[in-house]
């Protein structure tokens, strides 16, 4: 049985025989400690030499052992840094690669980069510049650590110091102490900012993408030092990264743009989808209407209602064809000649002017009010609503063209005297023209206005009065209604006599001349019922327009009947009883009325050369007598009766009337004959 003292003597005993492999051992535990804290390297001390009595007297064996112990410890300690410093790197670049992976801001990718740039390698200050591809240099983007204002802004061009041959030659480059570095190229304004900041060691790797560097990652100190092999790899790694960040973000960016895009150009395209179709659907409704014979009303009804305002059409002359929905005016020759010149429609002082065209030739224009914010997909469906109106206009002028031949042709053929009447009344009531009914001749001439559009705007009228209108021997003639029934002349009267187309002759002349904005001078004839009775009437008017232009009266229309004793002179069938109606009627009608004969006093006051006295003396009454007859005279004839024009004509009339009417047996006086007495007046003249 072994005793505890037994034991604690056989423990002395060994710590007494193996003190010296007992100090080994506790040394070997010392580095494994030393290995375990991470401590530095200087506490890694060698043993003590051989006989050195401080630690207990190490053997040589043990000793030698201890020393290749101590060298092995510092290897594993260098492998151990090196291990960490490789994970500290790999979980940097990991971070970093999750920053690229969540797509954060690009700033503030390249801001962590460059902070676990100046972390991992341990400098006073790290940054970062990119190119600027269209100055032709680099520039600071993101800096950590610089405390110098001009330094963050300084630029650099290709080839100017480390940075900019960095990034000229796409390789990495380090200097110790840059400031004594003859490899890179100085120039005042890089060496003062990297003075100002106090640089001195740096280290420059570039950013690719590819084979184009776009960039230069930086690691500097403030003090003198050299930058191992590792520090350059990890510094390019972290700059690889870097590239792939500012590329992602540049790739991240166009793809934003592209979906700006995109987005607004689906916008477009269903903007412009609905415009097509609202144009096919305006496009439709009008082929429609002027398929289904639509008028010009019709085709600016549908286009007010599809644009949403007023309408206004007007022919190549000016005249209004169609208005809906607006009280404005007429659009300026200028806005429909700038439209016309264009080819597209134009805004004037918020109204829209679109010239209405066949190929080159103006036909009119379609003007749209109400609309000052017309958009470009309404403003082509407004031009294409021109289009149409070109389109009815054109077959609107077609089907015109084509009745105005035929009616030309039935007018010749009334104007020559063309056999059969009875075909000629038939043709006209095709055509809406009642031959039966009275209707008047009119010949029109404009000089200053072309002749065919003298005969458009008859043509116009003739559609509108239901007549005929077209040319006949190089005159344009215009065949209406008569506007008073009662004007057909009777039996054994003149074609001129007792009309109404002499106030009519002179009305159209007017309303023809407005719209052609030139005088038009007008003869007229008629009124004349049948067939047989045209060629005739057309015959006067013709000599009336002849008399009209020869008198100087041009731009005035009037009958044969108008111009007095030059009418009577000119009448093919010469009406004189008409004449004499005309001229003297108010005072016949009295003379009939109440018994006189002042027709005699008019006669006798002009035998006598206009003199009152001699008149009494013929007549054998005083000459107050005479003086009142005359005043009664002058109010049944008007106050001008004796101005030398109309005294001719009286006299003309007087002298027709004596030979149509011979005066009463000379046996009766005169004074008898106009209930007066010869001698000084008496309560008979007054009467008279």
């Amino acid at each position: 049985m072994v005793t505890s003292e037994d034991s604690e003597d056989s423990e002395d005993g060994e710590g007494s025989e193996g003190s010296g492999d007992g100090g080994a051992l506790l040394r070997l535990r010392d580095l494994l400690d030393l290995l375990d804290r991470g401590a530095p390297a200087e506490q890694f001390t060698p043993p003590p030499p051989a006989g050195a009595t401080e630690h207990g007297g190490l053997s040589d064996a043990d000793a030698a052992v201890l020393a290749d112990a101590t060298r092995i410890a510092l290897r594993i300690r260098r492998t151990l840094s090196q291990h960490r410093r490789r994970e500290a790197e790999l979980a940097a670049l990991f971070d970093t690669a999750g920053d690229l992976a969540r797509l954060r801001e690009p700033d503030a990718v390249l801001g962590a980069i460059v902070h676990r740039a100046k972390l991992l390698l341990g400098t006073d200050v790290t940054y970062l510049s990119l190119n600027d591809e269209e100055a032709g240099d680099t520039y600071m983007r993101v800096t950590d650590g610089s405390v110098s204002a001009a330094f963050q802004q300084v630029r650099l061009g290709m080839g100017e110091g480390l940075g900019g041959l960095v990034a000229e030659t796409a390789r990495p480059y380090s200097t110790g102490d840059y400031r004594d570095d003859q490899r890179f190229r100085h120039t005042t304004k890089i060496d003062t900012a990297v003075t100002e900041e106090g640089l001195r060691a740096i280290l420059g790797v570039p950013l690719r993408l590819g084979t184009r560097v776009i960039g230069v990652l930086y690691a500097a100190d403030r003090t003198a030092r050299t930058f191992t092999p590792d520090e350059v790899a990890l510094l390019s790694s972290l700059a690889d990264h870097a590239a792939i960040a500012i590329d992602g973000a540049r790739l991240l960016d166009e793809t934003r743009t592209a979906l700006v895009d995109l987005n607004e150009a689906s916008r477009t395209i269903e903007a412009h989808s609905e415009a097509m179709r609202r144009a096919e659907d305006a496009h439709d409704r009008l082929t429609d209407l002027v398929l289904r014979g639509g008028d010009v009303t019709d085709v600016a009804t549908a286009i007010g209602t599809v644009l949403q305002g007023g309408t206004l059409v007007h022919d190549a002359e000016g005249a209004e064809l169609a208005r809906v929905g607006t009280d404005a005016g007429p659009p300026s020759v200028e806005a429909v000649a700038a439209s016309r010149a264009g080819g597209r429609a134009v805004s004037v002082r918020g109204t829209w002017v679109c010239a209405v065209l066949a190929g080159h030739e103006l036909l009119g224009s379609i003007a749209l009010t109400g609309r000052a914010d017309l958009d470009d997909a309404d403003r082509r469906l407004f031009e294409r609503a021109s289009l149409v109106t070109a389109l009815l206009l054109l077959l609107r002028r077609s089907v015109a063209e084509t009745e105005d031949r035929v009616r030309g042709e039935l007018l010749g053929d009334l104007l020559t005297r063309a056999a059969d009447p009875a075909g000629l009344s038939a043709r006209a009531l095709r055509l809406g023209v009642n031959l039966g009914r009275p209707h008047a001749v009119f010949v029109l001439h404009a000089g200053a206005v072309p002749r065919p559009r003298l005969l458009a705007a008859a043509a116009r009228l003739a559609q509108a009065r239901k007549g005929l209108a077209g040319l006949h021997h190089e005159d344009v003639v215009l065949v209406c209604p008569a506007e008073a029934p009662d004007a057909v002349r009777g039996p054994g009267t003149g074609s001129g006599a007792g009309t109404g187309t002499g106030p009519a002759a002179a009305s159209l002349a007017g309303e023809l001349g407005q719209v052609l904005a030139g005088p038009v001078t007008v003869g007229a004839a008629g009124p004349v019922t049948g067939p047989a009775e045209f060629a005739d009437a057309y015959a006067e008017a013709r000599r009336c327009r002849t008399a009209l232009r020869t008198l100087g009266r041009e731009g005035t229309g009037a009958a044969l009947s108008d111009l007095g004793f030059l009418g009577v002179l000119l009448g093919d069938q010469t009406d004189l009883g008409g004449y004499v109606h005309q001229t003297l009627g108010p005072v016949l009608a009295y003379d009939a009325k109440r018994g006189t004969d002042l027709i005699r006093t008019l006669r006798a006051y002009f035998d006598t050369g206009t003199s009152q006295s001699r008149a009494a003396e013929a007549l054998h009454v005083h000459v107050n007598t005479v003086v009142q007859r005359l005043e009664r005279i002058g109010s049944l004839l008007g106050r001008d009766w004796q101005r030398p024009e109309r005294a001719l004509e009286l006299q003309l009339a007087l002298r027709i009337h004596r030979v149509s009417a011979p005066d009463a047996p000379d046996g009766k006086a005169d004074g008898d004959r106009d209930g007066d007495s010869a001698g000084a007046p008496g309560p008979g003249d007054f009467a008279a």
